[in-house]
């Protein structure tokens, strides 16, 4: 039986009669929650990430589906992947009901549109080499269970993420992640654990495949854009480390080369 533990009421009561701090003090407790109910969900992840891994290296992609907070974190989460791990833009993408508008402004019945999700990825030309992952706090939002359906059915691995445990999202994915982080200190407001819980999680799927794919040497984001100052000085740092050369060297080296890994295979004659 699907029972929305995200919708449930809230485990405090008479939040308006408490003071800034007993409310501060309330959402940290019910965040501490946070961290458990993820790694509960590893077993999960790591399982997407193993059948990711070997779908990017052949040419796949990673779409995020999602409307709402949902929606936003996986447009968030792909649009941190080119500075961060100097990949394309094409490679992780995130896709929100109601389109990029959306991102600011609530797009009414965007979600409820049960066609426009499948419709949404088909302009990219998805194919069985792709992934697609969709992430609803509720699980039963209508944009992402008809694409993860439609999905399925043209042979493409599929993945969801909710907070509720047996959703009707879950029974379309391959992977189920579920976080069970408990009913929201404001009840019902998924933007809370459920949104924290998210970002965690998706923090872990593409960090996890991009150290997989090479992205990251040693604990260092040797691929980043140098799109500012502090990467830049980031950037000369590492070689600095790497190859133990003077600062003035290893910036001029890095700026000649556009990032620090192209930068160390240069210098060491790959």
């Amino acid at each position: 039986m699907f029972i929305k533990i995200s919708e449930q009421a809230s485990l405090h009561s008479d939040l308006e009669q408490k003071t800034v701090l007993q409310l501060l003090e309330g959402i940290n407790e019910e965040d501490q929650k946070v961290a458990i109910a993820v790694k509960a969900a590893i077993p999960q992840i790591e399982r997407l990430v193993s059948l990711l891994v070997p779908k990017m290296k052949d040419g796949g992609r990673l779409f995020y589906m999602g409307a709402g907070t949902s929606g936003r974190l996986g447009v968030l989460d792909a649009s941190e992947i080119p500075p961060t791990f100097g990949m394309p833009a094409t490679l992780v993408i995130g896709i929100i009901a109601g389109g990029d508008k959306a991102l600011r402004i609530p797009i009414e019945g965007a979600e409820d549109d049960t066609a426009l999700g499948w419709k949404d990825l088909q302009t990219y030309d998805i194919s069985a080499k792709d992934t697609v992952v969709g992430i609803a706090a509720s699980g039963t939002t209508p944009y992402v269970i008809g694409a993860l359906k439609k999905a399925r059915e043209n042979g493409i691995l599929t993945a969801s993420i909710s907070s509720n445990p047996n959703s009707p999202m879950a029974q379309e994915a391959d992977i189920a992640i579920e976080m069970i982080v408990g009913p929201e200190y404001v009840t019902g407001s998924s933007r809370m654990k459920s949104g924290t819980g998210q970002k965690l999680i998706l923090n872990m799927i593409t960090t996890a495949t991009m150290i997989q794919l090479g992205r990251v040497k040693g604990n260092r984001m040797i691929n980043m854009q140098l799109s500012n100052k502090k990467l830049v000085d980031r950037g000369t740092r590492m070689l600095t480390d790497e190859l133990a050369i003077p600062y003035q060297e290893a910036q001029e080296l890095l700026l000649l080369h556009g990032s620090a890994k192209k930068a160390i295979d240069a210098y060491r004659g790959k």
